[in-house]
């Protein structure tokens, strides 16, 4: 029976039937112009470039950056100054600064004052003589080498035992002191030289040594001492016995000043008397004795003032007496003779018949 169609064919060629390419599956998916394969592509073949990139619309600018973005972004040179802000920002900075600056320093005196007025209690809270005893132990004044035999005699520290509102003036006293004490040591060179150009002033040249051993320690002790002491504790005893003594000292100021020739001082007159035979001598004493003139007159000047402070602070006469009778009276030695002549009358007045 035979079959109709190519397919079906029995007697075909046999290479037909074994042609795959002649499947219908493969036919309908041959090269067309739908399908771009390898098959149809010529490397050769000269084609139109594409069209040319044309933007739909123009992009919107960027704002530039602000001088600070650029001045973050970009680094500084290590000698370029960096820029810390305005001068005004700066120059409250700085005000601000040295506003709590101030305050600290200010704090720090209150501390220190306060530090102060709490050892002078605690030494007043102490026994007479253990205080005697702490007092010997810390004396610091004068200012001897470690090695020296002999040891410092006083205790001086005007920023602790002194209030701050007499500090000034026990300071300005205290340099007097070492300005006339170098004023004595240039006096007894001055005399020195007097007398090697002149044998006659030799009574002159032995004064002044005698001076400048007497008057160093004793202006100390007798007119120094007395106002610190007073100035430390409102004494007024201290403060009378420094009037007194000041107003002697000041008076031998002013005889320094002078220069009586044979005293033993390069005043004025001493120098001028040597003007004419030896120069160089008397421009020597004449600087001692314009030393001697500003001694003078800044001693002078304090002692008004230190009496004008004294006013004000309270003192009188009949305190200095008190303090006086109470001095007298604690004193162990004075007790001791007192109590020793009470018996020695008392003895005499039952051995009397």
């Amino acid at each position: 029976m035979a079959q109709s169609g190519d397919g079906g064919n029995p007697f075909a060629d046999p290479g037909e039937l074994d042609n795959p390419f002649q499947d219908p599956a493969v036919i309908q998916h041959r090269p067309s112009p739908q399908y771009a394969t390898l098959d149809i592509y010529n490397p050769f073949e000269t084609r139109e470039p594409p069209p040319a990139y044309e933007p739909s619309s123009a992009p919107t600018p960027l704002p530039p950056p602000s001088a600070p973005s650029l001045q973050s972004s970009r680094k500084l040179s290590p000698t370029e100054p960096k820029n810390y802000g305005s001068y005004s920002t700066q120059a409250s900075a700085a005000a601000a600064t040295a506003e709590l600056l101030k305050k600290q320093e200010e704090l720090n005196r209150k501390a220190e004052e306060l530090d102060r007025r709490e050892r002078e209690l605690q030494h007043a809270a102490l026994g007479g003589t253990a205080r005697e005893w702490i007092l010997a132990q810390r004396n610091n004044w004068p200012p001897l080498p470690s090695f020296c035999p002999v040891q410092p005699c006083f205790f001086q520290d005007i920023s602790m035992e002194i209030p701050q509102e007499f500090q000034k003036t026990v300071s300005t006293m205290y340099y007097l002191w070492i300005c006339s004490t170098l004023a004595l040591l240039l006096n007894f060179l001055a005399c020195l030289a007097s007398f090697c150009v002149e044998t006659s002033n030799g009574s002159g040249f032995g004064l002044s040594i005698l001076w400048i051993l007497l008057f160093t320690p004793c202006s100390f002790v007798c007119w120094y001492r007395p106002m610190y002491k007073a100035f430390r504790s409102d004494s007024s005893f201290n403060f009378f016995v420094f009037f007194f003594i000041f107003f002697v000292q000041d008076v031998v100021f002013v005889l320094q000043a002078i220069g009586i020739p044979g005293w033993g001082f390069s005043g004025w007159i001493s120098a001028l008397v040597l003007v004419g035979p030896h120069p160089a001598v008397a421009v020597l004493m004449l600087l001692v004795a314009l030393l001697f003139t500003g001694i003078a007159v800044l001693g002078i000047v304090m002692l008004k003032r230190i009496h004008s402070l004294y006013r004000r602070t309270g003192a009188s006469f009949q305190k200095a007496q008190q303090e006086f009778a109470a001095g007298v009276f604690s004193n162990p030695a004075v007790r001791t003779a007192a109590a020793s002549a009470a018996a020695g009358a008392a003895e005499n007045a039952f051995r009397a018949p």
